[in-house]
């Protein structure tokens, strides 16, 4: 185990000092995602400042939710994204083949090797939100709310991570995948506002069988005291539960695509 995690440290840093080497280039992309999501955000913003709020959220409540989505999502993303979101090459081509029989799980080779510091711009641009949201939401601190604050992160970005490798391991059995991606970021973008300002059914799904809710909205109403429909006082712990929840569900998942993978052929 010991020899494992120094290998998989190992690959992480050769990751990063390899793309450490187009700095330039590194910036700009930072640069590029920061402006783009700044823009879906200020059209946002826009609709907060004609209309005063949407489902009953003000600005500095949404800013502290998007930086939350965002945050959450980069954090989770770095690993598994740009890595898995190309599975469906990778068997079709015979490459997962060859990791089948190297002496590292695949899933662990393909995301630590492949770590991805582009979302740099990302993480910035999240951290930014929540630094300014935070004092203008009169949130009342405590041990309780700093550990959901930090542990709600964590969660979320496991979320990010088992939703992806859920999505790419279906790639195994059926050697397809890029369209459930485009599916699965279909329902991303809409957990970017309140789930209160769906429809019940779509609340319920978003708690449930598409776990996205708890990416921002239960940890951030949680924070801000609001309630949370389906799941009351229980909300709190279903939040810091989500993610590593989520974690067991798409590693069974991966194991059970793996157990009936059958080649590149098919």
């Amino acid at each position: 185990m010991r020899e494992t995690l120094s290998l998989l440290f190992y690959l992480v840093r050769l990751r990063v000092r390899t793309r450490l080497e187009f700095r330039a280039s590194l910036v700009i992309a930072w640069t590029a995602q920061g402006f783009g999501y700044a823009g879906v955000f200020t059209s946002i913003w826009i609709i907060l400042t004609r209309f005063e709020n949407i489902g009953g959220w003000s600005w500095p409540q949404m800013a502290l939710f998007l930086g939350f989505h965002t945050l959450g999502y980069a954090l989770g993303a770095c690993f598994t994204l740009v890595q898995l979101r190309g599975m469906e090459e990778i068997v079709r081509g015979g490459e997962f083949d060859m990791l089948l029989v190297r002496p590292i799980n695949p899933w662990a080779y393909l995301v630590f090797s492949g770590f991805n510091i582009e979302y740099g711009g990302h993480i910035l641009l999240g951290l930014g939100l929540i630094v300014w949201a935070l004092p203008q939401v009169g949130i009342v601190w405590s041990l309780p709310s700093a550990l959901m604050l930090f542990g709600g992160l964590i969660s979320s970005a496991f979320i990010t991570a088992s939703c992806i490798t859920v999505v790419s391991a279906c790639a195994l059995v059926l050697q397809r995948a890029r369209y459930l991606f485009g599916l699965y970021f279909d329902f991303w973008e809409l957990s970017r506002y309140p789930a209160s300002i769906f429809a019940p059914v779509f609340q319920l799904a978003l708690l449930t069988v598409i776990p996205l809710g708890y990416m921002a909205y239960v940890p951030v109403s949680v924070l801000l005291g609001r309630p949370v429909p389906y799941l009351g006082a229980f909300a709190p712990f279903a939040s810091l539960a989500a993610g590593p929840l989520a974690v067991l569900a798409a590693a069974a998942f991966w194991r059970f695509c793996l157990r009936r993978y059958q080649g590149g052929g098919g």
